[in-house]
């Protein structure tokens, strides 16, 4: 058993100073079959401890019913096996460049405005996600025999809010869960953010890309003692999609990075391997300096420009960050892991098999809900990540009008009569071509991605005014949602009735086998649909994430362990419009160029 406490000026164990050399890693953005081989690539890199978030969203998609709360518990041990100390984030705000920062849509869509704050029915919730996942962090902390040595409470609230009665009762709700080894909070190193977020008597901790010595004067203006440590150092940065993508210089990171270390400060490098939003559960951000403005959702790869890139490789800046650490260093580092290795020789899937998006909604969509005055919300539905079919009558006769959707988020295809007439978005949300009545109108919608940081946190999706017929509004509309947890496993889709393909490019579920003689050998494949607009991908019943031709990423990564030798299965859900029917495998290289990192915003 150990003691970690924080000192006036360093971190202690058992009574010795101490620094951590940290390593932002989540589990649920990598398989659990590679855990291992990831945190064995932070130990070789330099590092001494490993920080995940915990995503309540993941855990609890509908209230009261938990899923695999117990990944936490094993990436603890394994990074325990690894000889790592761990730095727990459990929210219940994440941010993380995930759905909704990790908030359930449940929650959000209950209680509106009033998450995060001290409203009582929205600590009630949070309080049972505590009470279910908080056992498996206080049996594991560091004066127990495991790894844990810190919690946050909270985080980055001072970018969100000035509540301090709510982060006091969530830092008291962590202690009556057991966490007992010291909380900590983080923020950008601005006044207003640390006014903001800090709590008294917990360690402040900050979060930049940059610029050490400046961002620890800040800290030291609102916390005069204490260890350094900055709980987010952006190495790099995150893509969205229709941008190019953001890289930064490595030799300019490991400047920073040393600088950091110079300050005699502790860090957490954010990300030290990114890994992938799996799952379409990628976030989104709103444009502008205020993040109210347009949307930009979040690609499906996670690579974060990140030392351990996504395929679990070193990369430059992983050598360059070794460098520096080194001399921060007990002794030896040790060794690198073997090298994933990808596909041997390509390969292309042939799509056979085809259904109608009607037709796979008949077979795994939800009921179609009454008919109702104004379109549900997918909150309204229950629905995190899928699709919804709204149906409504133009009546007639009446002459043609101009036919929109008020209130749209995110993107809606939309048929007339059985004939598509266009794509709908926020921006461009009435169809160029009037619509005559009497006419059924049929729209397909998708989330991109909730918000995950900003005042526009926690917002709706679907179409959330209502479908217009010039200024008037068109009642009685019918919505059923395709939920994309009604592909998960193997056999999901044994219901659908496929079809031959035609080679039309319409829309559908797209169904077809590859053969692989050695799998096993393989650490990872890409993945590419040449031709499809957008949708999503699964192998073997595990959900790749989203795809979308309008970039900047061209290529999904396939983990290792969700290959098999002999025949494969993919999935295509195309919302859009199709490409030649295969896809093709390979050893998934991903080149990445583009503009330099941003130097500080939230994470």
């Amino acid at each position: 058993m150990a003691d970690f406490t924080v000192g006036a000026d360093h971190f202690r164990l058992d009574g010795k100073p101490v620094r951590l050399l940290s390593g932002a890693l989540h589990y649920f953005r990598v398989h659990e079959a590679q855990w291992d081989h990831r945190l064995s690539m932070l130990r070789a890199m330099g590092l001494n401890c490993v920080e995940t978030y915990v995503p309540w969203n993941l855990h609890e998609p509908q209230p009261g019913r938990f899923r695999d709360v117990g990944a936490l518990g094993r990436f603890l041990d394994a990074a325990h096996r690894a000889g790592l100390w761990a730095i727990v984030r459990p929210g219940p705000y994440i941010c993380a460049e995930w759905e909704n920062g990790g908030l359930p849509a449940w929650v959000t869509g209950r209680f509106g405005r009033r998450v995060r704050t001290r409203d009582a029915d929205y600590l009630d919730a949070v309080r049972a996600w505590f009470a279910e996942l908080l056992p498996q962090v206080a049996e594991r902390q560091i004066d127990r025999g495991g790894p844990v040595i810190m919690v946050q409470a909270e985080n980055e609230y001072g970018s969100y809010g000035t509540d301090q009665v709510y982060l006091g009762r969530l830092a008291a709700m962590l202690g009556e869960y057991g966490v007992s080894v010291p909380l900590f909070t983080s923020d950008g190193p601005d006044d207003h953010m640390l006014t903001g977020g800090s709590v008294p008597g917990l360690l402040a901790t900050a979060n930049f890309g940059s610029g050490a010595r400046e961002a620890f004067r800040v800290l030291r203006r609102h916390q005069g003692a204490g260890p350094l440590m900055c709980m987010e150092f952006w190495c790099g940065w995150f893509d969205h999609w229709d941008a190019p993508p953001v890289l930064r210089d490595p030799e300019q990171a490991a400047d920073a990075l040393r600088e950091i270390l110079e300050c005699g400060a502790s860090v957490n490098i954010y990300m030290a391997h990114g890994g992938t939003n799996f799952g379409g559960w990628a976030g989104a951000n709103r444009a502008g300096p205020l993040q109210d403005q347009e949307l930009q959702p979040t690609v499906t790869s996670y690579d974060y420009d990140a030392p351990i890139d996504e395929y679990g490789r070193p990369t430059e800046k992983f050598r360059l960050f070794r460098q520096v650490l080194a001399a921060y260093a007990d002794g030896p580092l040790p060794a690198l892991p073997p090298e994933p290795a990808g596909l041997a020789a390509p390969v292309r899937a042939e799509l056979t098999g085809w259904a109608s998006l009607d037709d796979v909604m008949a077979a795994l969509g939800d009921e179609e809900r009454d008919e109702s005055g104004v379109p549900p919300t997918f909150e309204e539905l229950g629905l995190d990540r899928g699709l919804v079919r709204y149906r409504v009558s133009v009546p007639g006769p009446r002459r043609p009008y101009a036919l929109g959707v008020s209130g749209l988020r995110d993107r809606a295809v939309v048929h007339v009569d059985g004939v598509r007439r266009g794509v709908l978005t926020e921006e461009a949300a009435t169809l160029p071509e009037p619509v005559a009545g009497p006419a059924e109108v049929e729209l397909w919608v998708e989330s991109l991605g909730r918000v995950n940081y900003g005042p526009r946190l926690g917002e709706a999706k679907g179409v959330t005014g209502g479908v217009l017929h010039e200024r008037q509004f068109l009642h009685g509309v019918r919505a059923r949602a395709l939920r994309l947890d009604a592909f998960e496993g193997p056999g999901a889709v044994a219901g659908v009735p496929f079809a031959p393909v035609d080679g039309s490019g319409r829309s559908g579920l797209y169904r077809g086998t590859f053969a692989l003689a050695e799998a096993g050998a393989a650490g990872h494949a890409g993945l590419e649909l040449p031709g499809w607009t957008r949708g999503f991908v699964w192998v073997n019943g595990f959900c790749l994430g989203r795809y979308w031709s309008v970039g900047p990423q061209r290529t999904l990564y396939v983990p290792g362990p969700v290959l098999r030798d002999g025949v494969n299965e993919v999935w295509v859900l195309e919302v859009e419009g199709a490409g030649a029917p295969f896809v093709e495998l390979g050893a998934g290289l991903p080149v990445r160029s583009g503009p330099a990192a941003p130097s500080g915003a939230g994470t």
